[in-house]
């Protein structure tokens, strides 16, 4: 790579010429801005589970399938609480706000935390592809509905004994009866709402817009966990559109394709400091 500073030259001056800027965002955000799924929070919040089940982290711990739905619930209570309705919005996500909104621009994010929204972004201008901590759905997805849960999700935190709500805050279906479920994805059954095909559609939209023109890809944390959301997708833009620049921030995968190597500036540098420096 070349010396940082001149790549931060680079990127401001993209930025700055930018007709839209779209963002795409994942897991390395989150991690980057503070949001712990490992280490001394999750083993100061999740003792009991820890001692019973042998959990890790709170990834993995994410895909057990419990027992009971009453030791489901409050585990999920915890996370919920945790990474989704904490009072303070992220400092990092609320300058990456501060460094585009006076532009064009749009969000795509496997995140499911809400911190887009919580620091500022418009819930019209993000795309939640992957589901959002804050909704339910049914478990075996009977129809294309979603539940907003904050109200539930602190009966579950003031009511848990022992690691498990009671039996009567077990959430149901409210078509089938059957057993609900968080609204992410994980299988099939995954379901996409109105909004969600909504804001697809502004994806869309927002794409065909500016196809031809200056659009800047602000690439933040993005892996290879599902790189056919954001990664490999940006990276088809920019080889195909003449005047679309990617820039790629990342501290694990910042390599790009040989292919659009001259039309993408990649940084390995702490995001919260590059985010920071761009947006002086």
């Amino acid at each position: 790579m070349e010396d940082y500073a001149i790549r931060l030259e680079n990127a401001k001056e993209v930025l700055q010429n930018a007709e839209a800027i779209l963002i795409g965002a994942g897991a390395g955000l989150s991690t980057a801005a503070g949001l712990e799924y490992s280490g001394e929070a999750f083993q100061r919040n999740y003792p009991e589970f820890i001692q019973k089940y042998h959990f890790t982290d709170l990834y993995t711990a994410s895909f057990y399938n419990f027992p009971t739905q009453e030791e489901k619930w409050a585990f999920w209570a915890r996370l919920i609480q945790q990474n989704r309705f904490n009072e303070k919005p992220l400092e990092l996500y609320q300058k990456l706000y501060y460094l585009v909104k006076t532009k064009e621009y749009f969000v795509i994010t496997t995140n499911v935390d809400g911190q887009f929204e919580k620091a500022g972004f418009p819930s019209e201008k993000l795309f939640l592809v992957q589901g959002d901590y804050s909704l339910l759905q049914c478990e075996e997805g009977c129809h294309n509905k979603t539940y907003y849960n904050e109200n539930l999700v602190k009966r579950w935190l003031k009511e848990t004994k022992d690691g498990r709500i009671p039996t009567e805050l077990v959430p149901k279906c409210p078509v089938c009866g059957k057993n609900m479920d968080m609204n992410l994805r994980k299988d099939a059954n995954f379901v996409q709402d109105e909004h969600w095909y909504k804001q697809a559609e502004k994806y869309e939209a927002f794409l065909q817009k500016y196809q031809g023109k200056n659009l800047v890809l602000l690439e933040i944390g993005v892996g290879f966990n599902t790189p056919s959301i954001i990664r490999f997708p940006f990276e088809n833009m920019v080889y195909h559109n003449g005047k679309t620049i990617l820039i790629r921030i990342n501290k694990d995968y910042p390599f790009v394709s040989e292919e659009i190597r001259n039309k993408a500036i990649s940084f390995q540098e702490d995001v919260s400091s590059m985010i920071e420096d761009l947006s002086l």
